[in-house]
């Protein structure tokens, strides 16, 4: 085995990174001056900037699963078991005594098993949590004389306001996961250049070099 710069993170996967990131970040700071936490902006702009971050974030989504599904770069997310409980306890206690970390990403598997779990579960139940109930907020004029609008439009508001929160409580994590590499920017510049060190062995060196993804 022997360590190499590998691009692990494809053009469009960091595009996709940092758009969603920019996106998100955006529908943080709106949605919390249209709950009142701050007045930096005019609420009628504010609704307007959330609405369309809302729906530029929900495009790179649909495209993004489009594109996970179209190469195959869906297999990164799968979740396993296996080594899980180790990566658990290296973030709970081990990352606090100096231990190494306990898994070693390679090109076939870009994502620890809880970063992968959490990924999936983020896809699978947040993201579509968010869709709904907003696009449902978007179009409450088309359901708002339904007899069981007043307690539906609470119930949404709520959910919505709920997976926010439940966002914001992923990209503190998520932050915080990046600063744990052996320095404080190894990760973010891994995002930015797609380029990482791993251990290759020779024949995935032949693959790697033929596919133009060594550095």
């Amino acid at each position: 085995m022997t360590l190499m710069r590998v691009r692990v993170f494809t053009r469009f996967e960091r595009f996709w990174h940092w758009s969603q990131a920019a996106l998100i970040l955006a529908l943080i700071f709106t949605g919390a001056g249209l709950h009142g936490f701050h007045r930096v902006l005019k609420f009628g702009d504010m609704l307007t900037i959330h609405v369309a971050a809302a729906l530029a974030l929900m495009l790179l989504w649909i495209f993004a699963i489009f594109w996970h599904l179209t190469t195959g770069q869906w297999r990164h997310y799968r979740p396993t078991t296996e080594g899980l409980g180790q990566i658990i306890r290296f973030y709970s206690i081990g990352i606090f005594r100096g231990d190494p970390h306990p898994f070693r990403k390679t090109w076939r598997r870009k994502h620890n098993p809880l970063q992968a779990l959490t990924y999936l579960m983020l896809k699978l139940v947040l993201n579509p949590l968010i869709w709904a109930s907003g696009l449902a907020l978007l179009l409450y004029d088309l359901w708002r004389k339904e007899p069981w609008a007043a307690g539906g439009l609470e119930a949404v508001a709520t959910a919505h306001t709920a997976a926010a929160f439940l966002m914001v409580a992923f990209l503190i994590m998520h932050v915080y996961v990046i600063t744990t590499g052996e320095t404080f920017s190894e990760q973010i510049e891994t995002m930015v250049t797609g380029y990482d060190r791993m251990e290759i062995d020779p024949a995935e060196a032949e693959v790697l070099k033929r596919d133009g993804a060594l550095g």
